[in-house]
């Protein structure tokens, strides 16, 4: 009999879910905008679009008499700066832990510390990182740009991470940052959820035949988890919604494994969840 193992830890974070219930909670009230995508779900995006709550990526995209969320991925200071320049109400759902780390950053930096962000210098979670930064900074996600970072010897040196990064691969890339013998804080800024969620995605992918992995395309922490499963079962599956997954290349796999990424709401893992077990019980049966 065919099994289908759920991810208890699939789904909305706190972080996301307490983003997406502020903007929900703005629907409907006059000129209503959200700094970026409140998160990186395109069902999400579309459906809050559907309501009145439009995406901006400037100050400039709007008038004085609107409202602005800022989004759980958090902003630069400048952006901040910006905002108050236009004198718009500001509505804060920046992920609590990511303010954490702006404020490390923030204090860290101004007291001369070299910053090294440990995650993608093209999210915006990172960018926003950044943005509080008084000092040098740099962003390193590889091996080979750790081996190569060079910093300043005679000054201490902060190291953080993006919250949805792989925990094992900062842990291999702040190894290769010690072994440089410079002064070294470390400061594992990686979400309990986070770090949660692969954990257990790894364990039931290398208990399964077919892992799915579901969440949008531009997710990090989706991609992330896609990888992390990918390395323990070779049919992993990266979908946004059922309609993205061929439930025929299901047909061989007796058990299969179901996770998500922090920013896919539960009706999509429900419908996706619904589909593969009537799929299994139509083909054989399961438990």
């Amino acid at each position: 009999m065919k099994e289908v193992i759920v991810a208890k830890s699939a789904g909305f974070c706190f972080g996301v879910q307490r983003a997406v219930d502020t903007v929900y909670n703005q629907c409907g009230g006059k000129n209503v905008f959200t700094y970026g995508p409140i998160i990186h779900n395109e069902e999400v995006v579309k459906d809050l679009e559907n309501k009145g709550v439009h995406v901006i990526n400037s100050a400039d995209e709007i008038n004085d008499d609107s409202t602005v969320i800022i989004r759980s991925h958090g902003v630069s200071k400048d952006v901040y700066d910006s905002l108050h320049e236009k004198n718009v109400n500001i509505v804060d759902a920046t992920c609590p832990f990511v303010l954490k780390i702006h404020k490390i950053v923030k204090e860290e930096s101004a007291n001369g510390s070299q910053i090294v962000i440990i995650g993608n210098e093209n999210h915006p979670e990172v960018e926003g990182i950044m943005g509080w930064s008084l000092s040098d900074t740099y962003v390193i996600d590889t091996s080979e740009k750790a081996q190569n970072l060079v910093l300043d010897s005679q000054r201490r040196v902060c190291i953080v991470s993006q919250t949805t990064f792989n925990y094992n691969k900062f842990q291999e890339l702040v190894e290769i940052i010690s072994k440089k013998g410079y002064n070294i804080i470390i400061r594992n800024t990686i979400c309990n959820a986070t770090e949660e969620r692969q954990t257990e995605a790894r364990e039931i992918a290398k208990r399964v035949d077919a892992m799915i992995v579901i969440g949008g395309s531009s997710s990090s922490n989706t991609r992330k988890l896609y990888e992390i499963c990918k390395k323990e079962c070779y049919d992993t599956f990266y979908i946004q919604t059922i309609n993205d997954l061929d439930l025929e290349s299901l047909g061989r796999a007796e058990c299969i494994g179901i996770t998500a990424g922090a920013s896919t709401p539960n009706n999509i893992i429900e419908e996706v969840c619904t589909n593969v077990r009537k799929f299994c019980r139509d083909v054989r049966g399961i438990n």
